[in-house]
């Protein structure tokens, strides 16, 4: 995996394996409390189907630092994945983890043909990535959402266009 160059040189990013789940469990309830699983995305994980080949973990030696998951989504008639949650520790966000995580997941959903990833968060920070609220204006979540921070990144020229 290659990271962004503002990425700590002790970061190590690798897929998720089936022994992180604790880790990245404690890692969430720190990082969104209880109120997570009352989230929209909280309602599409439910029905998704998890893929851990597309989700990965940030690790500063030994310690998880931080963890971005995908998850195989249907948008109308169109396959699709769903990003989230990301989830980074204070000091490895300083490191550039979460950017080298959600490039990482993105990479890896291309690299297996999807062709979008969908994902609920702050455009002025998923835009860097290649993320737009625009695509994504028709987009119905299984709940209630800012329809602002529904938001879609390309993966293929096209794979967007009328969701």
């Amino acid at each position: 995996m290659t990271l962004p160059a503002s990425a700590a040189p002790s970061l190590h990013i690798r897929t998720e394996q089936p022994d992180d789940a604790p880790l990245i469990e404690k890692l969430l309830d720190h990082a969104f409390g209880p109120g997570r699983f009352n989230k929209v995305s909280e309602r599409v994980r439910e029905f998704a189907e998890f893929r851990p080949d597309l989700s990965f973990c940030a690790w500063t030696g030994e310690a998880l630092t931080g963890s971005v998951r995908m998850w195989r989504v249907r948008i109308g008639d169109r396959e699709a994945v769903f990003l989230g949650p990301l989830a980074v520790e204070a000091e490895a966000r300083k490191a550039g983890a979460g950017g080298a995580l959600v490039e990482a997941a993105s990479q890896a959903a291309q690299a297996a043909g999807f062709p979008l990833v969908l994902l609920v968060g702050d455009e002025p920070y998923f835009s860097r990535f290649g993320y737009s609220a625009a695509p994504a204006k028709a987009v119905v979540m299984p709940g209630p959402v800012d329809q602002r921070r529904v938001l879609v990144r390309e993966l293929v020229s096209g794979g967007a266009e009328g969701l």
